[in-house]
């Protein structure tokens, strides 16, 4: 046997020890990307739930700007009638407090416009 003979051996040996090795790890690779039971299958459910939550997100962002908005109408509403209100006192305390003339005052006065 030369060494061509045992090189050429020795080279057949390292391609069944990586056909082997090929062989497993396709084994493997097809195990962890099972769709039902392996890492495939995981990342098939987390991506679906990512998906699940980002619609909610949304949905809780549109209900959240609305409301938002239905409670600054809501806000405004009340200080009008706020306003409203205040004038209302305002005008009532000045009626209130404007000096009222008295009875005997306004006799005296239509006596006096009786007399001339």
């Amino acid at each position: 046997m030369t060494t061509d003979h045992l090189l050429q051996a020795l080279l057949l040996i390292a391609c069944l020890g990586l056909a082997f090795f090929c062989i497993t790890l396709t084994r493997r690779l097809r195990k962890l990307n099972d769709l039902e039971s392996g890492l495939g299958g995981a990342i098939a459910v987390m991506a679906a739930e990512v998906d699940r939550l980002e619609r909610a997100i949304r949905a809780a962002r549109d209900e959240a700007t609305s409301a938002s908005e239905l409670l600054a109408d809501e806000i405004e509403t009340a200080r009008r009638e706020r306003a409203i209100w205040d004038l209302r006192q305002r005008i009532g305390l000045a009626a209130d407090a404007a000096p009222k003339p008295s009875t005997s005052r306004r006799l005296r006065k239509r006596a006096e416009v009786s007399d001339v």
